[in-house]
């Protein structure tokens, strides 16, 4: 896990051109496909959409350990969208979490930055403001992303590889 309590960083090299990786991004079906998500509209700057939870269609492993939280409502907030460059977006972390009321919490900044090298896409991802969060919730949030963002960057890894 990382060092920091407020945030959590990722890098992979993606063996996919440029175009592929940001269509897999911000294009909500396609980020839905193999993060786990279902989205009831577009990726809009200033905007928040909804969804829900579904299996990914990438990982069978990831998908069962999803299976339980299917359905499970949640909200991100579109906060930037540079072409080919970075997208954005504000969430409530660990939203499966049963015992706490997440929307009446603080949100984190979940940053997915692209930059070409070669043929690759270099894809780093930042999710940050884990300190805002109440005490009672702030290590089990970043241990469950943490975890998470490290199964969601070989999700996206398997999608572009094969769309």
């Amino acid at each position: 896990m990382n060092a920091s309590t407020d945030r959590i960083e990722r890098r992979i090299l993606l063996h996919a051109p440029l175009e592929r990786v940001w269509h897999a991004l911000t294009d909500p079906a396609a980020f839905g496909a193999w993060f786990g998500m279902a989205f009831d509209g577009p990726f809009v700057v200033g905007q928040p959409v909804t969804g829900r939870i579904v299996p990914t269609q990438v990982d069978p492993e990831v998908a069962k350990l999803q299976e339980p939280h299917a359905g499970t409502p949640f909200e991100i907030y579109i906060e930037r969208i540079e072409p080919m460059r970075v997208f954005a977006y504000r969430w409530h972390p660990y939203p499966v979490d049963t015992d706490a009321d997440v929307r009446q919490e603080p949100t984190t900044l979940v940053s997915f930055e692209l930059e070409v090298v070669g043929d690759d896409t270099l894809l780093r991802l930042t999710e940050s403001g884990f300190d805002g969060l109440p005490p009672a919730r702030r290590a089990d949030a970043l241990r469950a992303n943490d975890g998470g963002w490290a199964m969601q960057m070989s999700n996206i890894e398997k999608y572009v590889a094969t769309h």
